[in-house]
């Protein structure tokens, strides 16, 4: 199963490929739907969301809401292209509007104009924005409806923003409700607090980022391998959630809580209950020699703050070479929310493949059958 996705955050649509899809996969945009306004929701976030209403449009792949096992392909338009049309068209356009030279830190500006070959940041900053996300959500909400066609679920929740962290350990089914909250934190206070601090950084125009938690419940084990390092199931995890636009710290299980632990404290002990192997702790994260093992799947996700300030850092103008203040963009506040549904986006498409590798199969009865046969 692979996933190409294309499009800039101010042109014409986002646009993406899923390929290795097998037929007859019942696909409810509905659900896909839900998840990209998901997205946009949360506190914290900027008049972009104001403007775009996201929906996928399926272009190819599903006839009469099942797959046919050829290419998904689909598209998510960007209502703000209007907007940018005279700058942002393919045919000829006035590429001297809205031009950027004052690179940001913390952004692809400066190095992708080093590496492109380019002038104006514009090139760079388009397709390096986390509007390319809405992309990656539609594809994992496929992936979680193929995935719960076998009975495995994906939920997450914020567990931190901006060093305001919620430290209870929150049982999957309470995961749900997270979704219908305004930060996404299932602690009240916790939730209550944070909400004040971004209010406190938009005053200054300074921005938040936070951990983002996601769990996978009822995938058996096997998945992933022990025997080439390209299949291990957490390093294919950790790339997909590194991958994504401000992520700059994954973590497994107990993650780096473990590096200052002893071995009796952090391996999951494994025991015989009526002819079944069971764990009665998690620490390992649902995952043993890149391999998972039957418990839920934990993996954590940090994501830095967003590096479009209002009040601008110093940098410099790549036009000039002058000192000046960096370039302000129309940003958020705190995306921490879209950072979590991506995130579960992400993990979702990534179980999906590793599943589809193992299991093959050319329509969903074939999957579903062989699925059961695992231990």
């Amino acid at each position: 199963m692979k996933l190409t996705t294309a499009g800039e955050s101010h042109g014409r649509a986002l646009v993406g490929i899923i390929e290795g899809l097998p037929s007859n996969l019942k696909i409810d945009s509905a659900l896909i739907d839900a998840d990209l306004a998901l997205r946009q929701s949360g506190y914290g976030r900027g008049g972009r969301q104001k403007i775009e209403r996201d929906r996928i449009e399926i272009l190819s792949g599903v006839r009469g809401e099942l797959t046919l096992g050829s290419p998904l392909a689909f598209m998510i338009v960007n209502a703000d292209y209007k907007n940018w049309e005279n700058c942002m068209s393919s045919g000829p356009c006035d590429t001297s509007e809205r031009t950027l030279t004052r690179v940001r830190p913390g952004h692809a500006d400066l190095t992708g104009l080093l590496k492109f070959g380019q002038s104006d940041a514009r090139n760079i900053l388009e397709r390096a924005s986390a509007r390319e996300t809405a992309v990656r959500v539609a594809a994992g909400a496929v992936a979680k409806q193929y995935l719960a066609a076998l009975g495995v679920q994906v939920g997450g929740y914020v567990k931190s923003v901006c060093g305001i962290e919620d430290g209870t350990v929150h049982d999957f089914k309470e995961l749900a409700a997270a979704k219908s909250r305004p930060l996404f934190m299932l602690d009240d206070k916790k939730e209550s607090e944070a909400m004040a601090l971004i209010d406190k950084l938009k005053k200054e125009g300074d921005t938040a980022g936070g951990v983002v938690e996601v769990r996978v419940r009822g995938l058996k084990s096997g998945f992933g391998s022990c025997m080439t390092y390209g299949e291990k199931l957490d390093g294919r995890l950790a790339g997909a959630l590194m991958s994504i636009q401000a992520i700059k710290g994954v973590e497994i299980g107990a993650g780096f809580n473990a590096a200052s632990l002893p071995g009796s404290k952090v391996h999951d002990e494994i025991f015989n209950e009526d002819g079944k192997f069971v764990r009665r702790t998690n620490n390992a994260g649902g995952i043993e020699g890149g391999m998972s093992n039957g418990e839920d799947i934990t993996v954590r996700a940090a994501m830095k703050p967003i590096p479009t300030l209002m009040r601008g850092l110093a940098t410099v103008d790549f036009a000039t070479g002058e000192p000046c203040r960096a370039a302000g963009e129309r940003s958020d506040v705190a995306a921490i929310c879209a950072c979590e549904i991506i995130a579960e986006s992400v993990v979702a498409f990534t179980i999906a493949q590793a599943v589809s590798d193992r299991l093959g199969g050319d329509n969903m009865p074939q999957v579903i059958s062989r699925y059961k046969e695992l231990v």
